[in-house]
């Protein structure tokens, strides 16, 4: 599969620890790119060692790596392809947008507040990466020109299943906890279960299309 641009080449490497190593990126495409490498390579074979692959926001986690040094030497030698099409499954999550956030959202988009649900349901999501704590999956979508800030006073309980906003990611939030995202909506369909395998419903790759439950 051809590609036009490639990523750019890792910032750092960083043994973390004798089996593992953190590869340091300059963003999201890069780490996007760098996954989607790696499992193709995994899948011809390369690295059979390796346990775990994480991605996250800059970075990407290789635990169960024989030898960090040689495994940096291989990254650095590789043209990576641009982050591929989305082509991951695909979830789509009904979600009722009637977040105490709305207006917030809204003034930061330039866009009256009922037109956030229509926005918002249209894109197609990916989730980047997962963090914060079980379950809990960043869904890179809405872009950096809808970036929107996080709250100034977090709320020191934000309900399971909402829907928010922070930064240019969307999150729902798989349990009651603390947050100092903006809320837009809320969903009931759970995004952690303990007793499915496996718990979590959302993970690095999948596709993620909100459905507009309101209409």
């Amino acid at each position: 599969m051809a590609h036009a641009t490639h990523s750019g080449p890792p910032v750092r490497c960083l043994p973390a620890g004798p089996h593992a190593l953190l590869i340091e990126l300059a963003g999201l495409a890069e780490v996007r790119a760098l996954h989607a490498e790696i499992e193709r390579r995994r899948a011809d074979g390369w690295a059979p060692s390796l346990t775990d692959v994480v991605p996250a926001a800059r970075t990407v986690l290789l635990d169960g790596v024989e030898s960090p040094e040689d495994t940096e030497r291989d990254i650095r030698s590789w043209v990576i392809p641009a982050g591929p099409a989305l082509t991951g499954p695909l979830v789509q999550i009904p979600c009722r947008y009637d977040g105490p956030d709305l207006a917030e959202v809204a003034a930061v988009w330039g866009v009256p507040p009922g037109e956030v649900a229509a926005i918002h349901s249209a894109i197609v999501h990916e989730v980047a990466f997962c963090g914060f704590g079980p379950g809990f999956a960043y869904l890179s979508g809405i872009g950096e020109q809808r970036a929107v800030p996080r709250r100034a006073s977090p709320r020191t309980r934000v309900p399971a299943g909402s829907v928010a906003l922070a930064g240019c990611y969307t999150g729902i939030y798989p349990w009651p906890s603390p947050g100092g995202w903006q809320l837009i909506g809320r969903t009931e369909l759970a995004v952690w279960d303990p007793a499915r395998e496996p718990p979590a419903l959302l993970r690095p790759g999948c596709r993620v299309r909100f459905v507009d439950a309101g209409r």
